[in-house]
């Protein structure tokens, strides 16, 4: 069976990170969302894949060049023309299916076994795999009434059930003559939740993330790392704690590592780091000279060498943190921290979150930000600089101070 993977949004949500590569393509535990996805399909049974690509897109075709046999899947890039949504998603490899197929958004963290149950329980034109959420209001949500969908309702601000759509599927090619009858919405799309109704709805019980946000990777990541198995490395007189994934040309010296803790290759760990996990460290990073890593995502090529705190923190390629710089990640009343968006402000959920960090930045010694501020990509935070609002990419960032000189009186 062949598999349809969404991949073509620019994930707006997702920025600053996303301002320099797909959304799919965000690392989390070592590889990139999509790949986490793939594999999953893959031991679901599925064998070939269908990824709809658009932004970007050649971040995507790139990476997973020659990627084939260590997948043990086909895979098939089509690109999504300019309509937009999950309707025109699925029209764009409608000459690629010939058979009952399976959809996914690409954005998502799944246990494999949700996939095949959909697969498995499939009947109709559709089959959705729906579960229950904590926070159904941020979800599209699923009413179900003898096994079919009855009433949908997309991020509703007072939810009739906590059933969210997980956006997998199993569909029959029958559905692309359905959606070109669907009239467009007043959005300019094609409405695919207007053919849930009446569908199948099988309710599963596997892991499932929604990133939605870039704090949503920290989860995916501590998940993700806590079913890999451990592999070490290059250690020298270091305490380990918890499990070490090692990658060829990773170094651990005269540190401590706390926690399930990813650490790609040619990355140096210390001497005197403090990693505590969960924590994925990306390719040629360099942590040492009394710097914490707490509970975060370091993309590749990252340096932190000088007395630096990084804690519940998403930091992209290539950013360089001067001697001191802190990212704090706790608010004094001990409340949730929200995070402004481009949609306004955002509740995280979450009682510590640090920075969201855009690739090649970096900071000033001595500088700061504040719990849950966003930096653009490429920008310069000089030293002594206390971050507390949000940073455009590509911005130099100073901080003003008075210099006040006095006479010194000496002492006979």
């Amino acid at each position: 069976m062949r598999a349809v993977v969404m991949a073509a949004g620019d994930g707006k949500r997702m920025r600053p990170l996303t301002e320099t590569r797909p959304k799919v393509m965000l690392p989390v535990a070592g590889r990139p969302m999509l790949e986490h996805l793939l594999l999953a399909l893959k031991n679901a049974g599925i064998k070939e894949a269908v990824i709809i690509v658009r932004h970007l897109k050649e971040k995507i075709t790139e990476y997973f060049k020659g990627k084939e046999s260590e997948l043990g899947m086909r895979l098939v890039f089509v690109e999504q023309g300019s309509e937009t949504g999950t309707a025109a998603a699925i029209l764009a490899a409608e000459k690629e299916i010939s058979g009952t197929f399976v959809v996914v958004a690409g954005d998502i963290i799944t246990d494999s076994e949700n996939i095949a149950r959909v697969m498995r329980e499939h009947e109709g034109t559709i089959t959705l795999a729906v579960k229950k959420v904590k926070n159904p209001h941020e979800y599209g949500i699923v009413e179900i009434t003898g096994g079919k969908v009855s009433l949908f309702q997309e991020k509703p601000k007072n939810p009739k059930t906590e059933l969210a759509n997980l956006s997998i599927y199993c569909m029959e090619p029958s559905v692309f003559g359905e959606i070109r009858k669907l009239k467009k919405s007043e959005r300019g799309e094609y409405e695919i939740v207007d053919l849930f109704l009446g569908a199948k709805a099988v309710e599963v019980d596997g892991y499932w993330q929604d990133v939605g946000y870039p704090w949503h990777l920290l989860d995916a990541n501590a998940y993700l790392l806590s079913r890999m198995e451990a592999r070490s490395g290059d250690i020298s007189n270091s305490t380990i704690e918890g499990k070490v994934i090692m990658e060829k040309g990773a170094k651990i010296i005269n540190s401590y590592i706390e926690g399930d803790v990813y650490i790609g290759k040619n990355s140096v760990i210390g001497p005197n780091a403090y990693i505590r996990g969960p924590v994925s460290i990306g390719s040629n990073c360099h942590l040492g000279g009394a710097t914490t890593v707490k509970e975060s995502i370091l993309f590749d090529g990252v340096n932190a060498k000088h007395l630096s705190y990084l804690g519940d923190s998403i930091i992209g390629e290539n950013v360089n943190f001067g001697s001191g710089t802190q990212i704090a990640n706790f608010r004094f009343d001990e409340g949730v921290i929200n995070v402004f968006t481009e949609r306004g402000w955002v509740n995280t959920g979450r009682r510590k979150l640090g920075a969201i960090i855009g690739d090649e930045v970096k900071f000033g010694v001595l500088s700061s930000t504040m719990p849950g501020k966003m930096i653009g990509p490429r920008c310069w935070i000089n030293s002594g600089v206390i971050v507390n609002a949000n940073i455009p990419a590509d911005s130099k960032v100073y901080a003003r101070q008075e210099l006040v000189f006095r006479k010194q009186e000496m002492q006979e």
